[in-house]
């Protein structure tokens, strides 16, 4: 097998097959609008979208095969303590909680800068903080070549070879001069954007992660959505095969239109979901914020269920620490959504420690499935 090499002086795209583009153009960008209509209606979406935006971390970690599920990841870090890599398990955890602090930090970064090589570089640092790759120079271009094929294989075997080291920098240079190009449709501007980075693959580890992170930002930054949080790796992720061999062929063809097709359908598919998504667990907070003020008949109810919405796994013990709602008052409201099935037990209380407590209906829509 020959490897497929970077395609040095094929970017930006010197023509794309517009007529095959513009069918998917309008589409895209309703889809787009109307998840952003969804956005716009969510009371507190860094609550109640948290689910989603932990499954975007996982989905995009697994695509580069981490094994952790979305409640593997909110067990583990309701149980609290240090994160390290003693178990693959662990460093896989780490790697997907990396993942959700560097889509924060980026998302401040742009409230003082714009969408830039700065900014990416500073993510990258999070990303990568004790993970895995935190021997690989994390925010800062790779030096030495790198390749990608069957785990351990040399350059002879590759799949593909990205951008030579001693091009990285100006090949960002001109990536970031594209951000800011005008281009007649911005969804086919990030698809490009987002291809031509993996490409570059710029850095030693974290590339396809920050990659993903890409699309989410970009959107945000040119005021698609009112903030970022839209989650792609999960059409991304069931189509692994076909959304590397497209990506390959920008390189081994030049085909930047056939990539940009399936890239716009992954926004019309994705976008139709995660609004799916997104109108269901406002229907469940509406519902259940009437249901828990009923049951409870407390004034700290809804504070408790904003509390198991931003936190979906959690021990006994934390709410009551935690909750800024008087103790006997947490103790009743908890012992109430307990036994009304409103949380459900996952781990029984053994000695010193604390229950586990699971917030189910939540987890299976965040996940798409009856999961929990």
């Amino acid at each position: 097998m020959t490897a497929v090499l970077y395609h040095e002086g094929g970017f930006p795209p010197v023509e794309l097959d517009w007529p095959r583009l513009i069918p998917l153009i309008g589409p895209a960008n309703a889809a787009i609008a109307r998840y952003e209509g969804v956005l716009h209606g969510v009371p507190n979406p860094q609550v109640l979208l948290s689910p989603l935006t932990t499954n975007e971390a996982v989905l995009s970690s697994r695509i580069e095969g981490t094994q952790a599920t979305l409640g593997e990841v909110l067990e583990l870090e309701a149980e609290g303590g240090p994160l390290d890599e003693t178990t693959p398990k662990q460093a896989d955890i780490r790697e997907i909680l990396n993942y959700r602090a560097a889509l924060a930090e980026a998302t401040r970064l742009l409230t003082e800068l714009p969408l830039s090589q700065r900014l990416i570089r500073q993510t990258h640092e999070v990303l990568m903080q004790g993970v895995r790759g935190r021997n690989k120079s994390p925010g800062e271009y790779r030096r030495v070549p790198n390749w990608i094929g069957p785990p351990g294989c040399g350059i002879e075997d590759a799949r593909f070879v990205p951008c030579g080291a001693d091009r990285v920098s100006a090949a960002m240079d001109a990536w970031e001069a594209y951000i800011h190009a005008a281009t007649p449709d911005l969804l086919v501007q990030l698809a490009v954007l987002h291809a031509e980075f993996e490409a570059i693959h710029p850095f030693l580890d974290g590339n396809g992660r920050l990659g993903r992170l890409l699309i989410p930002l970009y959107l945000y930054a040119k005021q698609l959505l009112v903030r970022p949080s839209f989650y792609l790796s999960e059409f991304l992720e069931s189509r692994r095969d076909q959304y590397y061999d497209r990506l390959l062929a920008v390189s081994r063809e030049g085909d930047w239109t056939g990539w940009c097709v399936f890239f716009l359908e992954a926004l019309i598919a994705q976008a139709a979901e995660n609004e799916r998504k997104a109108r269901a667990i406002m229907d469940l907070y509406n519902s259940r914020k009437d249901w828990i003020a009923t049951v409870t008949r407390s004034q700290y109810g809804v504070r408790a269920l904003d509390w198991f919405f931003l936190r979906p796994i959690f021990k006994a013990s934390d709410f009551a620490a935690s909750v800024d709602i008087p103790a006997p008052t947490a103790g009743r409201i908890l012992r109430t959504a307990r036994e009304q099935g409103l949380l459900t037990e996952l781990r029984p209380a053994s000695g010193r420690r604390a229950a586990v407590l699971i917030f189910p209906e939540l987890l299976n829509l965040a996940e798409g499935s009856e999961a929990f």
